[in-house]
């Protein structure tokens, strides 16, 4: 039975609940380098992985625009285990599995998605039929043999399309996400499986949490990594149901609030209405896939900015380009970049801009990112309003 929600005792203002959002994302203050980019990936609860790759991967952009320029074999160790040759198993400190997309997850999170590995058990098989025997004989593979890719495992893919796996790779993907297989590390971008009872560490392995307390606690999650959201956006961060939100928002400790402009309810973490969020404001390059603007809706409330991932849109339909990057100076999204890499140059393939003021925070995004990925030059090929283009350049130079 769905409790009644409580009246909102608190009311923020449009841009209260931005810097709110902000703080809570890790853009606003001043960053948390001890704890790097296992600590970021601890605030955010989750990072989306992608196979896109122009500036830098996703999981890669997500560290850097908080942190600044992270050395991007640390933000790999931070988030994978590598164990060398010989030596004992080394402790994982984060997972792969399906949050709001495909995420590295924090490991200690692995009880509170025992709700989602026990749905996928329960729902009929999507779209690829097993020969009698293939998932037996992947999971009696890795018990033998120690961890494995795909490609060791007897081949990724047929000889067919891209998604046309192999049945060693549909086997394996199956246990991945019924949670008898698990993968905690990446070589050369190739997810590694291994056994969940042999790499997840015993006390998280075995604490099977009923259905209603793992969706507590992930809308929990939800409402810290975000400040503050509605209903959608709480429920879209780790993919939950409206009504799973609906049965469990009342218990998990998050608090019913008014923001001026928004038309829905919203909640809040108390934590963070404890404090004003104030401090120094992030001038960065965002990710498409950044959980800071993820989820469209939640993008335009809160900074009148619409934005969408162009990348599978045929390209003489595309406005802004293929991988644009939004860019966020002074808590607020102030134009586009869509980026490319020849040599060592940065290529701005297309600039979008706000006006004449967002010229300077996007050319310390854009020299900050080039020095990033070891770029000496930038090059800008087009802006979308050329009055401004002798501007940027020289902002550049």
């Amino acid at each position: 039975m769905t409790k009644s929600m409580p009246r909102p005792e608190t009311t923020l203002s449009a841009p209260e609940a931005r810097r709110i959002a902000l703080r809570a994302q890790g853009f606003l203050g001043a960053p948390d380098r001890r704890s790097g980019v296992r600590g970021v990936l601890r605030h955010l609860g989750a990072v989306q992985l992608d196979t896109i790759s122009v500036l830098a991967r996703s999981h890669e952009l997500i560290p850097y625009a908080r942190l600044g320029a992270v050395g991007r074999k640390k933000v790999e160790s931070a988030y994978w285990t590598t164990t060398p040759e010989g030596a004992p198993p080394a402790p994982p400190h984060a997972f792969e599995y399906w949050s709001h997309a495909a995420c590295i997850l924090p490991i200690e999170e692995w009880p509170h998605f025992a709700f989602r590995r026990r749905a996928y058990r329960a729902r009929p098989h999507w779209g690829h039929d097993l020969p009698d025997g293939a998932y037996d004989q992947v999971i009696k593979q890795l018990r033998a043999e120690g961890p494995l890719t795909a490609t060791e495992l007897g081949g990724a893919k047929n000889k067919g399309e891209w998604w046309d796996w192999s049945d060693s790779k549909i086997a394996v993907e199956r246990a991945l996400m019924y949670g008898e297989v698990v993968c905690t590390q990446r070589r050369s971008w190739k997810r590694v499986y291994d056994l969940a009872e042999r790499a997840i560490p015993d006390p998280l392995l075995h604490d099977d949490l009923d259905d209603a307390e793992c969706v507590r606690r992930l809308i929990r999650l939800a409402g810290q990594s975000l400040g503050v959201g509605t209903r959608a956006d709480i429920a879209d961060y780790h993919r939950l149901k409206g009504e799973q939100f609906d049965t469990a928002v009342a218990d998990s400790g998050l608090v019913p609030v008014t923001v001026e402009g928004w038309d829905k309810p919203a909640w809040a973490a108390p934590e963070a209405l404890a404090t004003p969020p104030r401090g120094r404001h992030r001038t960065t390059l965002l990710s498409p896939f950044d959980s800071l603007i993820w989820e469209r809706a939640r993008t335009e409330r809160i900074f009148g900015f619409t934005h969408r991932l162009e990348a599978y849109v045929p390209k003489p339909k595309r406005v802004y380009g293929y991988f644009a990057m939004p860019v966020l100076a002074g808590g607020n999204l102030v134009g586009r970049v869509d980026p490319a890499r020849e040599g060592g140059t940065l290529v701005a393939k297309q600039v979008s801009l706000d006006g004449p003021k967002a010229v300077p925070a996007v050319a310390q995004a854009l020299l900050e990112a080039a020095q990033w990925v070891d770029c000496d030059s930038v090059r800008v090929e087009r802006v979308d309003r050329p009055e401004l283009t002798a501007d940027l350049i020289r902002a550049l130079n």
